[in-house]
């Protein structure tokens, strides 16, 4: 912005020397001299007002340190993205959990022995420049694609669950993931966006499926009714989807795909069927889970429970901390309402919240919490 100061033009005869009258003279010299002064000052204060407002600090995109390269092993698989060597990660992509996304990335790369070989397929409702941008510099070796996902296909399937951020469309993009990614993806990993892999993922990517659609670590001491509505178990025919199967809980935010056996299932149908459901009878409030429970629980293949170490961000409503489960660990998972880095920021972390702490490449104007 550019500040134009006013000018002043007299007559030329008013600036003329008359000898007959020097005090008229000198009076009119000193009377200009003063109305320049007066105006002269009304402009600089009226610029030091405008500085003010030019000076108002204008919002950024966050900015990521970049991460170093990370190289395949010798034993690794060659070409290193040929169909035996590549590991197909998906993941969403959203501006509001960007800084979670870059943790989970640098966590993958750094713990598996064959980071070249593994690519990553990014959903996203529409193509954020300013993110891509930012996976781009802050990982420039990285193998990935991203897809955007039609929020339009479950707008009207979306049902008001128990948090804000289980309605976002985003959130019920993995049910369509057999219909987004190219034919050549057979199997992918499924990852939410608030983990932390500090295992190689391989291990996770190897396990065999046994002719089931996904895989994923199993609750089954978990209290499964609690899933659903009292009007779901009142309902004979609704409840006697699970007659003959032993029904456990499991989270749809860390799985194994099988994309081939779930597009030829008709698997996305049968999910968007339960959800129209949902618009009618409320038999569920939680998101986008549920009505992969209707349609799988009890015929997936039970993954070891240290891959999926959940629920570390609290639970749906207050987000309070929680400890670690006993036993070993190989993923990270802050499920639920509280979030690491909005703990961390806010400087009321949790202890597990230091664990994520050492992945976050966000580069902060803020002092840190050791400062």
């Amino acid at each position: 912005m550019s500040l134009s100061l006013p000018s002043i033009k007299a007559p030329h005869s008013s600036l003329r020397y008359t000898a007959r009258s020097p005090t008229r003279n000198l009076s009119f010299v000193l009377s200009f001299f003063l109305i320049f002064l007066f105006l002269s000052c009304h402009a600089l204060a009226v610029t030091s007002i405008r500085v003010d407002v030019i000076r108002q600090p204008i919002p950024s995109f966050p900015a990521f340190h970049e991460a170093p390269a990370f190289r395949n092993g010798d034993a690794c698989p060659k070409p290193v993205l040929s169909p035996d060597a590549r590991i197909d990660i998906s993941m969403t992509l959203d501006a509001n959990y960007l800084r979670g996304t870059m943790a989970a990335i640098l966590s993958i790369l750094q713990h598996t022995a064959c980071p070249e070989s593994v690519i990553f397929h990014f959903l996203a409702t529409h193509l954020d420049h300013n993110v891509v941008a930012s996976i781009s510099s802050t990982f420039p070796y990285l193998h990935y694609h991203v897809y955007r996902f039609d929020s339009g296909r479950v707008r009207g399937r979306i049902s008001r669950s128990i948090r804000q951020a289980l309605d976002q469309p985003l959130n019920y993009a993995r049910i369509y993931l057999a219909d987004i990614l190219p034919l050549d993806v057979r199997r992918v990993i499924y990852l939410d966006s608030d983990v932390i892999v500090v295992d190689d993922i391989q291990t996770l990517w190897k396990v065999d499926l046994e002719n089931h659609v996904v895989a994923a670590p199993e609750y089954c001491h978990a209290n499964f009714t609690k899933y659903f509505t009292e009007t779901f178990w009142h309902d004979a025919e609704l409840s006697s989807t699970f007659k003959g199967r032993r029904p456990c809980y499991f989270n749809t935010g860390v799985m194994v795909m099988d994309v081939e056996g779930w597009r030829e299932g008709g698997y996305t149908k049968i999910v968007e069927e339960w959800m129209m459901v949902q618009k009618h009878k409320r038999i569920y409030s939680l998101g986008s889970l549920p009505p992969f429970l209707l349609v799988l629980a009890g015929n997936i293949k039970a993954v070891d429970h240290r891959w999926n170490q959940h629920g570390l961000g609290g639970d749906n409503w207050e987000g309070k901390c929680r400890s670690l489960h006993p036993g070993p660990i190989s993923l990270l998972h802050w499920s639920g309402k509280g979030k690491p880095w909005l703990r961390l920021d806010s400087r009321k972390p949790c202890s597990v919240d230091y664990l994520w702490a050492p992945y976050d490449l966000y580069q902060s104007s803020s002092p840190t919490l050791e400062e």
